[in-house]
Formats: structure tokens, sequence, C-alpha cells
């Protein structure tokens, strides 16, 4: 069980730290950007909160297969294949995670204004500087939100990590498999403990994420 535990937190810290340093420059190209193409890609990154996971872990399973021209591409440096290897594990959630990541931190950028952003400008900041001083520092709530959802969402996921991993111990069960693999063995008092244990993060998770919400609106009723 401690393997489990201790997989569980390792898939969903690593998912966490990369989908914020990855969906940070998404978001704020979503936020800012003038593109036509942000509403097609805006409808891609929310693909996975409407897709079955069965489906999309179905689709990963192929695209990090052996067979695939992805994995052949890396068959030269001894990677045959991702699927059912921890490595496949964090790309999937990677990309299933994604939107949870986006969206809180689109939201947070939009709130940011060009205001801030126009007077670090007249200042002689240069983009790189506006968003590290200004952008970023603003948006600070939109980062622990996004970091409480990507973490809780992936401690929870089962379709894609079954399709993807396997539940092999030690390499890709966690405990949305593991519960799956007590329920078939009908050992229901352990399935039941850790069952429990997932409801009590979950219920823990979204009071932080209200007590959050609160204290990014308490401000602006002061002032109002």
């Amino acid at each position: 069980m401690t393997d489990v535990l201790w997989l569980t937190a390792k898939l969903a810290g690593l998912t966490t730290l990369l989908l914020l340093a990855l969906a940070s420059p998404l978001s704020w190209w979503l936020a800012r950007g003038r593109s036509a193409l942000r509403t097609p890609v805006t409808a891609l990154v929310a693909l996975p909160i409407v897709l079955p996971p069965t489906v999309l872990g179905f689709y990963l399973l192929i695209a990090l297969g052996p067979k695939s021209p992805l994995m052949t591409l890396l068959h030269p440096f001894g990677i045959r294949t991702l699927a059912f290897t921890f490595e496949g594990l964090v790309i999937g959630s990677l990309i299933y995670a994604l939107p949870f990541a986006v969206q809180p931190l689109r939201n947070a950028f939009l709130t940011v204004g060009d205001e801030a952003l126009e007077a670090a400008a007249t200042l002689g900041a240069s983009p790189w500087a506006r968003f590290w001083r200004v952008a970023l520092p603003l948006s600070l709530p939109g980062y622990v939100a996004a970091a409480i959802l990507v973490f809780a969402h992936t401690i929870g996921e089962f379709g894609v990590v079954m399709m993807l991993g396997g539940n092999i111990p030690g390499h890709t069960a966690v405990l949305s498999t593991e519960i799956y693999r007590l329920v078939e063995a009908l050992e229901w008092g352990e399935a039941h403990r850790l069952s429990l244990m997932l409801l009590v993060f979950a219920f823990l998770a979204l009071l932080a994420l209200l007590a959050l919400e609160r204290r990014a609106k308490s401000p602006s009723r002061a002032r109002s």
C-alpha cells in the first residue's frame, strides 16, 4: 500500500508542477492574444472535459505504443514504448488535466487588465518583465487554484490511468486503480478505506478552492 500511495503522490505532484509551467504560456496567449485560432485551441484544450477517459486513454495507448510513428522516432535512443510505464502515465495525466490548469490561469490573466501592464510598459519594462513582475504576482490565486484542481484531479483519475498504465504493482498502480483491484478481489474493507480517504481528500480540496475564491472576492467587496 505504501508503494501505491507514493506512486499516486508522485504522479500528481509531477503532473501539477509540469502543468503549471507548460500551461502558463498557453493560458497567457488564450487570455491576451488576438489570433483567430484562440477559439479552436480553447475547444481543443477543453476536449478532455467532455471526452470519455477511456477514449483518450485508448488513443494515448496507441500513440505511445511500440508501433506508433512517435515511438519509432525514439527507437534509436532505446525507447521502444511508453505504454504501461510511469512516464506514460505522466504524459497521459498532463493531457487529461490540461484544462484544469489552463482555465484558472486564463481567468486569472484576464483579471489582470491592461492598466497595470501598460503602466509597466511606459516605465520601460520588457514583455517578459511585465509578465514576471506584474501579471504573475497578480495571478497567484489562479496558480493556487490550478495547482489544487490538477493535483486533486490526477489523484482521482481512473480511466486514462487504467487504459494507459494497466495497474502494474510498483510501476503504474495508483489509488484509483488499486480500489478497482480490491473490489474485484472482494476486499471490501480495504476498498472502503481507500475510497473514504479519497472522498475526504476531494472534500478538503473543494473547501480550499471555495476559501480561495472567497478570499479573492473579499477585497472587491470591501472597496464597494
